[in-house]
């Protein structure tokens, strides 16, 4: 199978064939008092607001007009204001489907033009490469935060399950997804409490750990095999063994984990506070380890310019001070945003004792899985075929669906997607 463009995506083909280009700015704030008016984009915690204010300090001469839209919105609003010609902003945040846009460089000033490369070892060098193009030769955003993943576990379920509770020891004797499994039996058996709150995440999970998932680099489709069907095995393992809670993200999930639910799930830094405010009722029992299978990663922003700025000289140098490592330091000790620039890792600012997961500094943990994730290629599909193997897994969880037949049936929907 072949992928094939979406029906946005073709939008923004079409606007470079019409010749829509870049010199028709969509910048409409006039210059005034000789300074630059540069538009942003982003959404509700992607940027330190604290930092964006302090542009003005920073850059004298530039005046940034930032504007939050709704993260539900954000990624359609920008398809399709890149895809008619109109209305882009100069600089523009971009979530972990940045990449998505590589195909389409033609929308967004190549910042190793202005000298970003001198910038990469600043930087994960994976996150770097995340939206670097194939040929290394077009960089469309630089990397704001990123999204390193481990074990979340309870100490006390473990211990009740003979299970090793520290965390140095619990990554050696769970080191494999099939140890993970195993353990799950063992705490099933020993507390009848889940060992999984859902095999969609057994199976997001695996998968982000992997060094390839949907699509090569010439794009051809190789999720009908590989990593993606070792990920779908894994997951209907989980389910046919009854190890999960098959939660859903929410009101659910949050309930399951303030009564104890669940024994342990593997998820981003990020989902510490997800997890402290779903579950107060836990506090000081939930610990953290390198996750089973490996490293990974869910999440993390990107920061880029668009063809449409009239001014990218001066908003590669906003953006370049936005993500210095300084700064980056800064939006993680007022934002929870976990920096790229692997540098600020050994600040005392990135370390403290956390009371809700037993006065451990889970900052070693994940520092360690953001520096070991693998690069990956995702493709212009990714999201769509993603969505797509998640539906027929919950399908298999809460309609007990065949899985041979779900596993078949998804590469049906995805061959038809991808022919369109």
């Amino acid at each position: 199978m072949r992928k094939k463009l979406s029906f946005l995506l073709v939008l923004l083909l079409v606007f470079a064939m019409v010749g829509c280009s870049s010199s028709q700015s969509n910048t409409t704030e006039e210059d005034s008092d000789g300074k630059v008016t540069l538009t942003l984009w982003y959404w509700n915690r992607s940027l330190d607001d604290d930092l964006l204010a302090k542009v003005k300090e920073e850059f004298p001469n530039v005046n940034l007009k930032p504007q939050k839209i709704d993260g539900a919105e954000y990624k359609t609003k920008l398809q399709t204001t890149l895809a008619a010609g109109s209305g882009a902003p100069d600089i523009v945040a971009m979530n972990d489907w940045a990449n998505e846009f590589l195909p389409y460089t033609d929308q967004f000033v190549n910042l190793l033009d202005y000298g970003a490369d001198e910038l990469k070892d600043q930087y994960l060098e994976w996150k770097w490469n995340y939206t670097l193009t194939p040929d290394n030769k077009t960089l469309i955003a630089l990397p704001i935060d990123t999204g390193p993943t481990a074990l979340f576990y309870r100490e006390d379920i473990f211990a009740k399950a003979g299970l090793p509770t520290d965390p140095a020891e619990v990554s050696a004797e769970l080191s494999t997804w099939e140890d993970y499994i195993e353990a799950g039996e063992k705490v099933e058996a020993a507390t009848g409490v889940k060992m999984f709150d859902s095999i969609n995440r057994v199976f997001t999970q695996n998968i982000s750990q992997s060094d390839s998932v949907y699509f090569d680099e010439e794009d051809n489709f190789i999720g009908d095999g590989g990593n993606v069907k070792k990920a779908w095995d894994l997951a209907v393992a989980v389910h046919e063994k009854g190890l999960s809670a098959n939660l859903v993200d929410g009101t659910e999930w949050n309930a399951g984990m303030n009564n104890g639910e669940i024994a342990s799930f593997i998820g981003a830094v990020w989902t510490k506070k997800i997890l402290e405010d779903a579950a107060p009722d836990t506090a000081g029992k939930w610990r953290v380890a390198r996750a089973p299978g490996g490293d990974g990663n869910n999440g993390g922003s990107f920061i880029g310019i668009t063809k449409a700025s009239k001014h990218p000289e001066e908003a590669y140098e906003v953006i370049k001070w936005l993500m210095s490592p300084e700064n980056q330091l800064q939006a993680y000790t007022t934002m929870d945003l976990f920096p790229s620039t692997p540098g600020v890792y050994d600040d005392p600012k990135m370390s403290s004792e956390e009371a809700f997961f037993g006065n451990q500094n889970t900052t070693e943990i994940f520092s360690q899985s953001a520096e070991n994730v693998k690069p990956r290629y995702f493709g212009a599909s990714y999201s769509s075929v993603n969505t797509m193997f998640l539906d027929q897994l919950t399908n298999v969880a809460n309609q007990d669906l065949d899985p041979d037949k779900a596993w078949d049936e998804v590469l049906e929907q995805v061959e038809k997607e991808l022919s369109r």
